[in-house]
């Protein structure tokens, strides 16, 4: 039946249809709607039609047996004869729209009888077979999806059918063939036993939008990462602050004994949730689950290589959190082996030590997630028990084995039965449950280990006496006030009261979460492992042990890499940046489990250390090395998690992997070698050597290109005597001969004096040790003093700030406002401190630049913020790898930018870049504005598209650029910068046209000259590149011209 987004294994649907069924024979049959069948639970349409036949049987009286072909659960065979019975007809998903065409597939008594359905329809919407069209019931144009009830799944005749019937297993193949993005579709694919929503009145959208409203227009899907709390947990919390009065703990008046009276009520409570009491576990607070790892690590009763008994060994699933990995440095220091144990090695261990060897007493420590933070696989709680009693044995040594269950994952959506599956230590994080407080979690230790626990520093509220000149000191006899050094958090401690109290309103408890988010990632995974390119490719690569058919093997998390039509692996960074688009929130890397992920991506130990030395850290956005993926993208649901969400970021991955423009027009870079062997039209030149159309460009297309400068006043340059030292550093930069080709000239010079603020435009400009002079020497900060950027407030490009270097003033202008002006050398404003940004990855010391400018950029942009300079030059050395080029002795110096200096980009890569976006977009963007979207320094004029990414240096006039590394796009390129609209299509275009990556344009270092004399940088100057070695650039012309240089 051809190739569907959705896969083959789904390509047939119940559909309504009217229309003219025509075989290949020539013969034609009518079709007609004739009725509907319907159920809130699993929606679904029924063709049934007379069929008149004029096929090689016997005329007037052909009867033909038909079955479903594909469907092998489904033997249901149909019987049809001449005018007066029945037939269900089954048509593809193609067959949605007005005048597509499809196959139906059916088998007769002897043979198969293939035919093509084409539908000639009047009409489209409710009543007809439209794009979601349906008689009626349909959703569709005109019908919004069921809530309440019937949204949930409750209800209706839902209940009355089996969920495993071969009926209802027939219609949600249907529903998920036809509409795979329809809540029909959701409802009709849930496993058994898994519920959707909490059956509240007023459905799952009302909770939404009454506990959650930050979350309108946001598809969060990091729940894994973090929960989101709502906004009734808040208000119980701060009403009961404004209502009570806490104090220490730690002392013994009225208000004290209320703070710890409730925090006993609150360790109550958490066992309570872990269906088990005091008698068989003890709480101890700590500032969260890794705290209380290196609790277990610090006091677990090891007995160290060497001492006259067997020593003890810690063992640890290879799929674990780094936090649990992290505990062999302790016991490496107290000399005691860690020995990691892959999945399946365990899942092979079913060995019982002998009698002996069990009677051993040394304590042996395993751990293992409950469920993995990577790809959700629960592991088997039944493994605490057969460890504990021998039954399963990690490594043969022997001793007595004792169990570290991590549960962080695990208990953000499943509940844990410590009554049944009795761990020995099971370290939580709470804002893994309510998304409030962070900061504070909790070791349960089990009572029978609690004694043997050894504790070496003591702090305030642990010691029953000591004495401070002796070395004397008694503990308490309470394990938890033990270990609990110092004052706990104790307003935190309070807080988790009101949010079990409203979780369990909420949603009605834990079992219920674990159904309602199960059943979001289970039709996700579905549809996603289904979706494929033309060519039969699939879209994505998901990392899973499960199938996801049962929750009590697989969380709510998926993992997974996105692929292009080739099977090569897109950059987690790319999908990120483009998810960021659509306001999706994923979490891309590798989770801090390099365990999981070298064993689901196939990344070796030794890849691990040469991505290291690549420059490849944890948590950066390196995301492909040699081609191979370094981390892939997770998305995990929670408990107010909806169908939306799922809807949403499905939809993303079809609009921006499935698009059929994708492939239109042939994009490359320059090759590093043309040979032979490469075909004339994959080439951006034709086979007279000349350039192709779109890429010719010439000087009156630059010179039509308007240009602030003209009316601004420009830098004057240097007197002769800096002319003559330019002059005379051009004459020996020679660079690597080029073949041929027009001189490359400098076209248009920007400089952005606010960071993330509208470009300045000049003709020439003097250059100091940071770049463009004053380019990004300012920057707008949040009330928090976080830098603020177009990402999160895109009327920043609306601010339009102008340098006056005579008059010494920097103009600041928006529309609707007074301008206001800041001296450039005014540095009498308040000094800030030395703060960390975000953005520059790197210290800056910074002043504030006042009130006045604060309240000025607070009016127009609605929201506090203030604007502040850099205050002096800092060192970066994030970027000293990168000028290997550059002088030992020269001291690279960075304003408020990002990466580089200079950012630099060539017009002939933007028009062929136009040329692609121009086959997508109905209104095409003009030259102009697409060249101020990529907010570059330098904007050159090149014969050759994307020659630039070939250049290891250039020289323009006296300066000289090494050049860094290319610019990988965010999504601030979308972004008018005229206007402050987004447009997602043109980082979708970018990646489109670049394939696995979104780079465009490359990034600079200027190596300053030694001399006092300050150097210009001016529009019209020649480019003089060197290329990199084996780099060769074919010429566009005539083979006979000289190199440039």
């Amino acid at each position: 039946m051809g190739q569907y987004p959705w896969g083959p294994a789904h390509s047939t649907t119940l559909a309504l249809a009217r229309g003219t069924l025509h075989s290949f024979y020539g013969q034609e049959s009518q079709l007609d709607m004739m009725q509907e069948y319907y159920t809130p639970s699993a929606r679904y349409e029924q063709v049934t039609s007379i069929i008149s036949s004029n096929g090689s049987g016997s005329k007037g009286n052909l009867s033909l047996n038909w079955k479903i072909l594909g469907e092998r659960d489904f033997h249901e065979e149909f019987s049809t004869a001449c005018r007066n019975r029945r037939v269900h007809l089954l048509l593809s998903p193609a067959n949605r729209s007005p005048g597509a065409s499809g196959k139906v597939f059916l088998t007769g008594n002897s043979s198969l009888c293939q035919r093509s359905a084409r539908l000639s329809r009047g009409r489209t919407g409710p009543g007809a077979c439209g794009a979601g069209g349906g008689r009626g019931r349909s959703a569709g144009p005109g019908r919004a999806e069921p809530s309440g009830p019937e949204r949930s799944g409750r209800g209706g005749s839902a209940a009355a059918e089996p969920r495993c019937s071969p009926r209802r297993a027939l219609r949600a193949r249907g529903a998920m063939a036809g509409q795979p993005l329809s809540f029909r579709a959701f409802c009709a694919a849930r496993p058994a036993g898994c519920e959707y929503g909490y059956g509240h009145g007023d459905g799952l959208g009302a909770l939404r939008d009454r506990e959650f409203p930050r979350l309108r227009g946001i598809t969060y899907l990091d729940h894994a990462g973090s929960a989101l709390f709502p906004e009734s947990l808040l208000k119980a919390f701060t009403d009961d602050l404004r209502n009570n009065i806490y104090g220490n703990p730690h002392s013994q008046n009225i208000s004290s004994k209320l703070t710890y009276d409730t925090i006993e009520h609150v360790r109550y409570r958490i066992l309570q949730h872990f269906h088990t009491t005091a008698e068989d576990y003890t709480i101890i607070f700590t500032s969260g689950c890794t705290a209380a790892l290196k609790l277990i690590a610090e006091s677990f009763p090891w007995i160290p290589e060497g001492a006259k008994q067997p020593s003890s060994r810690f063992c640890y699933l290879t799929d674990s959190h780094t936090s649990v990995i992290g505990m062999r440095g302790i016991t490496a220091s107290m000399n005691v082996l860690s020995v990691p144990i892959k999945p399946k090695e365990i899942l092979l261990a079913k060995s019982r030590l002998p009698a002996e060897e069990q009677n051993c007493t040394t304590p042996h420590l395993f751990s293992y997630p409950a469920q993995s933070n990577f790809s959700g696989t629960k592991y088997p709680l039944s493994w605490i028990q057969d460890i504990k009693s021998g039954r399963l044995c990690p490594i043969k040594v022997p001793g007595k084995w004792f169990v570290l269950l991590d549960a962080a994952s695990y208990v953000s959506s499943s509940p844990l039965d410590l009554g049944v599956h009795q761990a020995d230590f099971i370290p939580i994080s709470f804002y893994k449950i309510f998304g409030f407080p962070t900061g504070l979690g909790a070791l349960l230790v089990n009572n029978r280990i609690a004694p043997l626990l050894r504790k070496t520093y003591f702090g305030g509220g642990t010691a029953a006496a000591y004495l401070s000149g002796e070395d004397f000191y008694f503990p308490r006899k309470s394990i938890a006030e033990r270990f609990e050094d110092g004052t706990v958090s104790f307003l935190d401690i309070i807080a988790l009261k009101h949010g079990f109290d409203v979780l369990e309103k909420l949603t009605g408890g834990m079992e219920k979460i674990k159904q309602h988010t199960f059943a979001l990632a289970h039709y996700t995974y579905t549809v996603l492992s289904n979706l494929k390119y033309a060519n039969g490719a699939p879209v994505v690569r998901i990392y899973s042990d499960t199938d996801f058919s049962n929750p009590d093997v697989q969380g709510p998390i998926i993992n997974f890499n996105v692929l292009d039509e080739n099977g090569q692996v897109l950059g987690f960074s790319q999908v990120d940046s483009m998810a960021s688009l659509h306001n999706i929130h994923v979490r891309t890397g590798c989770f801090c489990n390099t365990g999981a992920c070298q064993m689901h991506l196939g990344i070796s130990n030794e890849d691990i250390q040469r991505n290291l030395q690549a420059g490849h850290v944890c948590g950066d956005n390196i995301d492909l090395v040699d081609g191979r993926p370094t981390g892939s993208v997770r998305i995990s649901f929670g408990y107010m998690s909806s169908f939306e969400d799922a809807q949403t970021f499905l939809n993303f991955i079809i609009a921006t992997r499935l698009s059929n423009l994708d492939a239109e027009i042939p994009f490359q870079s320059v090759p590093k070698r043309m040979t032979e062997s490469v075909p004339d039209d994959h080439l951006s030149f034709n086979k007279e050597d000349k350039l192709s159309p779109i890429l010719q460009i010439s000087d009156r297309e630059l010179r039509n290109i308007p240009s602030e400068a003209e009316t601004t006043g420009s830098w004057q340059p240097p007197e002769p005597e800096a002319e003559s030292m330019r002059a005379t550093v051009s004459e020996t930069a020679v660079p690597t001969c080029r073949k041929g080709g027009k001189p490359i000239t400098v076209a248009k010079i920007y400089l952005y004096p606010i960071k993330s603020c509208s470009a300045f435009e000049v003709t020439e400009w003097p250059v100091g040790n940071q770049g463009l002079l004053y380019d990004r020497n300012w920057m707008v900060v949040n009330q928090n003093g976080v830098c603020m950027t177009q990402k999160q407030e895109p009327r920043l490009c609306l601010v339009n700030p102008s340098i006056d270097l005579k008059q010494k003033m920097m103009l600041i202008q928006a529309d609707g406002m007074d301008p206001i002006c800041v001296p450039l050398e005014d540095n009498t404003g308040k000094e800030a401190v030395i703060c960390e940004s975000k953005v520059c990855s790197h210290r800056v010391k910074t002043y504030d630049c006042g009130e006045r400018i604060a309240g000025w950029l607070s009016t127009f942009l609605g929201r506090p913020c203030r604007l502040i300079r850099q205050s002096s030059d800092m060192r970066s050395k994030s970027h000293q790898k990168n000028t290997k080029g550059l002088s030992s002795a020269t001291n690279i110096s960075l304003s408020l930018v990002n990466e580089a200096q200079y950012l630099l980009i060539n017009v002939a890569s933007i028009l062929q870049l136009k040329e692609h976006i121009s086959a997508r977009l109905k209104e095409p963007l003009e030259i102009e504005e697409l060249i101020r979207r990529f907010r570059a320094n330098i904007v050159i004029s090149a014969p050759e598209s994307f020659e630039e990414e070939e250049w290891a240096e250039i020289s323009i006039g006296a300066l000289q650029f090494q050049v860094v590394g290319p610019c990988s796009r965010c999504q601030i390129i979308c972004i008018d910068q005229q206007s402050g609209e987004r447009n997602k299509e043109i980082l979708q275009s970018l990646s489109a046209a670049r394939g696995r990556k979104t780079n465009f344009g490359i990034y600079l270092m200027n190596q300053p000259l030694c001399s006092p004399l300050s150097d210009t940088l001016s529009v019209g100057s020649e480019v003089l590149p060197v290329l990199k070695e084996n780099a060769e650039i074919k010429s566009p012309t005539s083979s006979e011209e000289k190199c440039s240089g």
